[in-house]
């Protein structure tokens, strides 16, 4: 822990640092990449779309039930006529849902079940779901996102500016087209829980991005009238100051939900927590690599099409190509003042600065011992 205290306070000085801006496009090309593949898996796949959206009955059978969920989910679609969904809970009993079927079908399901699974029709609970409460939720669910986003973007842009508003709207996006991919691909079912978990997430993946924004504010502030540090620069040294916060932030937050996936659905069979958890998880870890990949290069690219911002990177480069060119030591040339940094900062991919020994150092000094 001391090792990672550390490192996490060099990166905050700038001592050490990796170059997540100068590789941008390969961060771009990695998202677009996942981003394709999990909206081909949307649209091949489809949502596992549960019975509160599209209506139908869930059938819950006694505790340790004899059949396996292979035999019970034969039994129901033998029964029904319908494609059916059977989860083992944890206490041995058996969750049935199928899709479509009215009052009346359900009961003749109903019977038939307890027939097939040689228990007591009394014992069996039955409850009827209706299409329009699903499409309510839905509607509800569109609502909520729809508004989420534009207050949002409203509240960056004058916090912050449109430029840093832009970057968070795409990362966000970026995330919940991940997490419904996956969701496509893996083939959970979508409940009002998964609904409940990815409006949970947007607010994770604003978290991380809101923090290096604020960093990357204060830095910038009159970041024209020198010529040490292009934006790029800055940008970069906001993910790496923050860089080890927004790991352990993050980590802390996926160890639980990953304990309800893994654990709670995976291990234990309660396959109602992964409904929820799986978008929890998905959704986190890509609201953290969206937040430190994605918006802050995004921002990067769009400051610096800027007029101003562009002279300077001129400027800039043209400083360093010269103090190279002159042999010196330190690639981005003599030190000058710059009131958006901290005086402890130093580049976040540059070493230890060697300071040449005084000439004049020692002159005028008596020598030898005194009498």
């Amino acid at each position: 822990m001391s090792k990672l205290g550390n490192l996490g306070a060099r990166l905050h000085r700038g001592e050490v640092g990796y170059d997540f801006v100068k590789n941008r496009k390969i961060w771009y090309g990695l998202s677009i990449l996942i981003t394709i593949t999990a909206i081909v898996g949307l649209a091949v796949r489809g949502l596992n779309m549960g019975i509160e959206f599209e209506g139908g009955a869930v059938f819950n059978t006694p505790k340790n039930t004899s059949a396996s969920v292979s035999q019970a989910e034969e039994y129901a679609e033998q029964a029904s006529g319908h494609d059916a969904i059977v989860q083992k809970l944890g206490d041995g009993s058996l969750r049935i849902q199928v899709a479509g079927i009215d009052t009346d079908a359900a009961n003749t399901i109903k019977n038939t079940l307890a027939d097939d699974l040689k228990v007591d029709s009394e014992q069996i609970n039955a409850e009827l779901v209706g299409p329009s409460w699903g499409e309510q939720i839905a509607n509800k669910a569109w609502q909520g996102l729809g508004i989420f986003l534009v207050l949002v973007v409203i509240y960056l842009a004058i916090a912050f500016e449109w430029r840093m508003a832009l970057a968070a709207f795409v990362a966000l996006i970026h995330d919940i087209t991940i997490t419904v991919g996956i969701y496509a691909l893996v083939g959970f079912e979508v409940t009002p829980g998964t609904v409940i978990g990815l409006l949970t997430i947007l607010g994770y993946s604003l978290y991380d991005t809101v923090v290096v924004f604020d960093s990357l504010k204060e830095q910038t502030k009159d970041i024209t009238k020198q010529t040490r540090w292009t934006y790029s620069d800055v940008a970069n040294r906001s993910i790496n100051s923050t860089l080890v916060r927004s790991v352990n932030t993050t980590v802390v937050a996926l160890l639980p939900v990953a304990g309800l996936l893994f654990i709670g659905g995976g291990v234990l069979g309660a396959g109602m927590l992964n409904d929820i958890s799986l978008s929890l998880f998905v959704g986190l870890a890509a609201g953290a690599y969206s937040s430190i990949f994605i918006a802050t290069p995004l921002v990067a690219d769009l400051k610096e099409r800027e007029p101003q911002l562009k002279a300077l990177r001129k400027r800039v480069l043209a400083k360093r190509a010269q103090s190279a060119a002159k042999g010196d030591t330190e690639v981005h040339g003599e030190d000058e003042s710059y009131d958006g940094e901290p005086e402890d900062a130093a580049p976040a991919v540059v070493g230890p600065r060697n300071q040449p020994a005084s000439r004049t150092r020692g002159r005028g000094r008596p020598s030898g011992k005194r009498r």
